[in-house]
Formats: structure tokens, C-alpha cells, sequence
């Protein structure tokens, strides 16, 4: 089949390209920054265009010329974006409506798309529970109310026009080359590998990291289904404070200089007990475990910094 990935530039986007060939599909790509070299694909394996998601005249260009089977939508500006709020409605929300709409109009029923973890808020509100995609929302942040509405918009065009809209909730996406959003829990492990000094304001603020390529299996296996059963899935993570990573990373990188300010900051974490066991069990899907994927990264960056790597 064809996928058409918007957002084909991003942190997720090129990994969720490289496992869409890799299964043998038709892949179209767009974004409005040209798509990078990916490594393992040759130039010619994907077609690829410019589209600005927030113009709808682009995005139906877009799914004519690429006639496809899925849309993955992977378009948003992650973070908080609260210094720009305009352009980020425009892209967060704008932008995912058009996707919807002209998918609507153009037959196009299996979308997937990113909402995010932000959408509950913070832990508080849940006590020391797990949460799940009933749970209400508290996220009041720009980019969490934004997401908050993109998967009220996508329950509308499933009501009202009988169309498959799937949303993944990605926590707290970690790899080697992530720069936007949260990304302490990254500089945590990245910083280290290149033998740089680092320090946080909390040791005991927590995260819920999630490895991308991991995300990317699962925007990959979700999107291929037909349909699924429900309209919103978690993608869940590995429960852990920014302490604790560090006791990890200097496991593998004992000389890594790591510091905190205050030992304390769990209070001010977002939800990050997350009940993901629905997106597993129905897609058949598994995390390897954290620590593995935190040494992968740190080999990523040392590779990349011409340094030795380090054994596990």
C-alpha cells in the first residue's frame, strides 16, 4: 500500500519512513524542510514533497499526487510554544484539520496521527496511579490543549463522517538526535557521551521515556491496521527520575559528571504512570528494555563525536 507521512522531516518521521520500505510499502513524504538523508534508504525509495501543512490547497495536492492507502500525520511543533501561539495554532491545529478534511474529501479514511502525553497534565491530578485513555485531561499548557482538541476533532470526523482516526499519545520521546520539546532525560544521557558536564534543577523529577524508534514501530504497526479498536492509545514508557537515568548512564559512563541542584521534584512531574496496555496487547508490540536503549544512544553519539564505544 501507500503511506503518505506528513511531517516526514521530524524527529519520528524519518525512522517512520525507513520501517514503512522496510516492509516493502510506497512511501510519499512531505514536510517544509526538505527530508534527510536516511540512513539504509536509497535517494530514489521515496517520493517527497514541500507542503506547508497549515496551507489546505498543499496538503490536498499532496494526497492527490500520492493517491494513498494511510496517512500518518506526524506535522505539530513540539513543546510548549507559548512565546508564538499563533503559529503554533496554525500548525497544531489548523494544520491537523486540514489533514482530516482533506482526507475526508479525498477518500482517505485510516489516519493516524500524534497527540501527545501532555494532553494529562501532571501526575497530581491521578494520585500514584496509572493512567488510562478514559481518564479525564488536565494538560493546560498551549501545546497540551492543542492536542487536547486534535483528538476532539478527530472523534468528530470518526462520528460524523465514519472514518478511522487513530491518535498515539507519545511520552517522552528519547534518541540521540532530539533537540525540541522535553528534553532533559536526552541531554542526560547525550551530554555524558560526549564527555560533557551536565545538571538539572530536580533530581527526582520524572520522566516517561519512550526510545523513537519504538514510537516510530508504533505509529508504523497502528497505521497498517484497518482499523483499531479504540481512537486514542498511550504509548506508555519507562517510569524513571532524572536520578535514577543518571545512576544508568554513569553505570556505563562512570566518569559522567552529572549534578542536581535539589534532591527533590517529583511534585512538579507530569503523568508519567501510564497504562499502555492496550496499544501492546492489540498490536502485538514490546519495549526492549530501558537501560539497553539508553547505551544504544550514547554508542549513537560517541560514533557520531569519533569516540570509542562503550560495552555494555
Amino acid at each position: 500500500m501507500t503511506v503518505l507521512v506528513l511531517g516526514g522531516s521530524g524527529f519520528i518521521g524519518p525512522r517512520v519512513i525507513r520501517k514503512l520500505v522496510a516492509r516493502g510499502e510506497q512511501v510519499y513524504a512531505t514536510d517544509i524542510n526538505p527530508l534527510p538523508d536516511i540512513p539504509g534508504l536509497d535517494g530514489d525509495a521515496v517520493r517527497s514533497a514541500r507542503v506547508d501543512i497549515t496551507d489546505f490547497e498543499q496538503v490536498t495536492r499532496a494526497i492527490v499526487e500520492s493517491e494513498p492507502d494511510r496517512i500518518i500525520n506526524l506535522a505539530y511543533l513540539l513543546g510548549g510554544g507559548e512565546g508564538n501561539p499563533h503559529h503554533q495554532m496554525r500548525l497544531n491545529i489548523l494544520g491537523m484539520d486540514n489533514c482530516f478534511e482533506a482526507g475526508r474529501l479525498l477518500g482517505v479514511n485510516r489516519i493516524v496521527y500524534a497527540s501527545s502525553v501532555a494532553v494529562s497534565g501532571q501526575q497530581s491530578n491521578f494520585g500514584d496511579r496509572e493512567v488510562n485513555e478514559d481518564d479525564a485531561t488536565f494538560g493546560d499548557s498551549q501545546y497540551a490543549t492543542h492536542k487536547i482538541f486534535n483528538e476532539f476533532q478527530a472523534k468528530m470526523f470518526n462520528e460524523n463522517y465514519g472514518m478511522s482516526i487513530t491518535g498515539i499519545r507519545p511520552a517522552n520521546v528519547t534518541g540521540p538526535d532530539k533537540v525540541r520539546g522535553s528534553t532533559d532525560h536526552v541531554r542526560c544521557i547525550t551530554l555524558p557521551a560526549r564527555g560533557a558536564p551536565v545538571s538539572f534543577p530536580y533530581q527526582e523529577m520524572m520522566r516517561l521515556p519512550i526510545h523513537v524508534e519504538d514510537i516510530a514501530e508504533a505509529f508504523v504497526r497502528v497505521a497498517l491496521a484497518d482499523r483499531s479498536a479504540r481512537p486514542v492509545y498511550n504509548s506508555g514508557g519507562t517510569p524513571i527520575s532524572l536520578g535514577d537515568l543518571a545512576a544508568i548512564v554513569q553505570g556505563y559512563l562512570p566518569d559522567a559528571q552529572i549534578s542536581f541542584d535539589d534532591p527533590g521534584g517529583r511534585e512538579h512531574s507530569g503523568n508519567y504512570l501510564v497504562d499502555n496496555s492496550r496499544l501492546l496487547s492489540e498490536f502485538e508490540l514490546s519495549y526492549p528494555p530501558f537501560p539497553q536503549r539508553v547505551l544504544e544512544i550514547i554508542n549513537d553519539v560517541r560514533a557520531d563525536e569519533g569516540l570509542p564505544p562503550v560495552a555494555g
